[in-house]
């Protein structure tokens, strides 16, 4: 794997791209020099750890033959006070909305991914953060379709 990074800016926005020519883009706070035009690089961190659980969740459902009508994920972390400012703990919320997927289907694919298949998540408990997760499975009739959900505000 190889990535190859550049000041934009002149201030603290950088790119990087991959292999592929993808390219993330990252800022820093202006209290550091930054113009907060991108995402901090932990921010992306917790987003790929994320992205990388979720997609085993959704491969190994898939390889179950498990219909998936929606999946969400929400993450909470909480980093050290003091430099270097890594994560000590990292609380994940797993939502799965199917109309054949078991509570048990959920909860075993999410525990292979946490403990076998997912880099990020591993490679963050080994530096010691502590990672909980919980889940939610749903059924496609006890969702309101997006498009009568309210967006009204108080």
């Amino acid at each position: 794997m190889k990535a190859l990074l550049e000041l934009t800016d002149g201030a603290m926005r950088v790119c990087a791209q991959n292999e592929r020519r993808q390219t993330t883009c990252f800022d820093a706070d202006p209290s550091v020099g930054g113009h907060d035009t991108a995402p901090r690089p932990m921010e992306v961190f917790l987003q790929a750890m994320m992205a990388c659980t979720a997609m085993d969740v959704l491969s190994i459902l898939r390889k179950k033959r498990r219909q998936i009508t929606a999946f969400r994920m929400e993450a909470h972390a909480t980093r050290a006070e003091t430099h270097p400012k890594v994560f000590t703990h990292i609380r994940l919320r797993y939502e799965l909305v199917s109309p054949d997927a078991t509570e048990q289907d959920l909860l075993r694919a999410i525990e292979l991914s946490q403990t076998t298949y997912c880099s990020a998540s591993i490679m963050v408990r080994r530096s010691g953060c502590q990672i909980e997760w919980e889940a939610q499975l749903l059924r496609p009739e006890d969702v309101e379709p997006a498009a009568e959900q309210s967006h009204e505000n108080p």
